[in-house]
C-alpha cells in the first residue's frame, strides 16, 4: 500500500499542475493591447540615419479581429487620405484620385520601417496560430504560424509580461526564421476605461540598417460602430467619426 502512495506521489510531482493555452493567452493579449471595437490618435515617425524625421498623425477606427480603417490628419500633403482593412484585403483613398487602390501588406503608405500590416494591426488571432508557448522569467514567450501566406510575417515571437499580459517585444520573421524586423513596446500609460497598454512602438530592421520608426498613441477609447464605416464607399467620410 506504501508503495502505491509513493507512486502516485512520484506521478503527481513529474505531471505539471496547469499547461499553458498559449491561443486563451494570445486572445488576453489581443484584448489587453484594444478593445474589441475602439478609436485611437497616433503619431507616426520615420527617423533616417542621419537624423532627419518624417512625422504622421493618424486617426483610426477598428471594430472586431479584422476591420481596421484611418484617416491621415497631417501632415497637410496627406491631409484627407484613409486607409482600409478588411482581412488580408487593404485599400488606400486619395481624395483627389476618386476611387480607393488596392495596396498590400508588405507596402508601407508612409515609409520608413513600418508597413501597411503594422500600421493597420489586426488582432493577433485573426492571422496567427500559437505552436507553444514558452516561460522566461517574468515574460511568456509566444511562437506564432501565420494561418495564411496572405500575412506580412509568416512568424512572430512574442515575449509578453506575465503579470500585465502585454507584449514587450516581438520579432517578426520568415518562414526560414530569418529575422525582418523588432517591435519594442514602451512606457505603459492608462488611457483610462481599463485600457493599459504600452503608449509606444518602436521598430528597427536589419534590412533598414540606420532607420527607426516610433508609433506614439495619444488616445485609445472603446467605441462601437456599424459596418457600414468599414466600407470602401465610406472611406472618403471617416472625417465624419471625429
Amino acid at each position: 500500500m506504501l508503495k502505491i502512495l509513493i507512486s502516485f506521489a512520484i506521478l503527481a510531482f513529474a505531471i505539471p499542475v496547469y499547461a499553458l493555452d498559449g491561443t486563451a493567452l494570445l486572445k488576453q493579449v489581443d484584448r489587453n493591447l484594444s478593445p474589441e471595437s475602439y478609436e485611437s490618435y497616433r503619431k507616426l515617425i520615420n527617423i533616417e540615419p542621419d537624423g532627419r524625421k518624417k512625422e504622421f498623425t493618424l486617426f483610426t477606427v477598428k471594430k472586431g479581429a479584422d476591420k481596421v480603417a484611418s484617416l491621415f490628419l497631417a501632415p497637410a500633403s496627406e491631409k484627407g487620405r484613409s486607409t482600409l482593412r478588411l482581412g488580408d484585403n487593404m485599400w488606400l483613398y486619395i481624395p483627389n484620385v476618386g476611387k480607393p487602390i488596392r495596396i498590400t501588406s508588405i507596402q508601407s503608405v508612409v515609409g520608413g520601417v513600418f508597413n501597411n500590416s503594422d500600421i493597420l494591426q489586426l488582432d493577433y488571432t485573426a492571422e496567427y496560430n500559437v505552436e507553444k508557448v514558452e516561460e522566461k522569467g517574468d515574460e511568456y514567450l509566444l511562437y506564432l504560424k501565420a494561418k495564411t501566406k496572405a500575412v506580412a510575417y509568416d512568424r512572430l515571437k512574442i515575449w509578453a509580461d506575465k503579470g500585465k499580459k502585454l507584449p514587450t517585444k516581438i520579432e517578426c520573421l520568415t518562414e526560414a526564421n530569418m529575422l525582418i524586423k523588432t517591435l519594442y513596446f514602451k512606457d505603459v500609460k492608462d488611457f483610462g476605461g481599463g485600457i493599459l497598454r504600452p503608449a509606444v512602438i518602436e521598430t528597427d530592421s536589419p534590412l533598414y540598417k540606420g532607420y527607426r520608426s516610433v508609433m506614439i498613441y495619444a488616445k485609445v477609447k472603446a467605441r462601437d460602430f456599424k459596418d457600414e464605416v468599414f466600407t470602401l464607399t465610406f472611406m472618403p467620410n471617416i472625417e465624419s467619426l471625429r
